[in-house]
């Protein structure tokens, strides 16, 4: 896994989001983006997240953010998430893995005794010229905007 670091240009990327429009990294030239990987739509702590973002949204655009959403899902899968949830920003249905390997978040986990490849839960901070300022590698689910707009 050759995950980006702090000071990385974000590579180029376009990708359909929850409703099949393209999103592009350039849509977001000029803003503060927040690119929040996660391994399933709808599992507990993905919910637990995105819900915790969507509740601090306000706050997190108060700061400027913009919000992206990412998982191998597909679009239905991520509309049906945003559907229910009533998530304000866009969630990436990234099947082919072309944003996932971008960043560089996929790779081998272990899950009670299994070893898999998967998403690993993991948040970017890039700012308006597409290198990235932050990376969160210990997500705290519950509470991940407060992690997000800490300094």
């Amino acid at each position: 896994m050759n995950t980006l670091k702090i000071g990385d240009k974000v590579p180029a990327f376009t990708v359909n989001d929850q409703d099949g429009t393209p999103i592009s990294l350039s849509d977001y030239a000029g803003k503060k983006l927040v690119v929040f990987f996660y391994p399933k739509a709808s599992t507990p702590g993905c919910t637990a997240e995105a819900c915790d973002l969507r509740d601090h949204y306000k706050e997190l655009q108060d700061e400027g953010y913009s919000l992206l959403g990412v998982s191998a899902d597909s679009e239905k899968r991520q509309k049906n998430f945003k559907v229910k949830y009533e998530f304000p920003f866009p969630l990436l249905a990234d099947e082919d893995k072309v944003v996932i390997n971008a960043f560089g978040v996929w790779g081998e986990k272990k899950f009670m005794g299994k070893v898999y490849d998967g998403i690993h839960r993991k948040t970017f901070i890039v700012d308006g010229h597409g290198i990235v300022e932050r990376v969160i590698d210990k997500v705290k689910t519950k509470v991940h905007a407060a992690q997000i707009l800490e300094d």
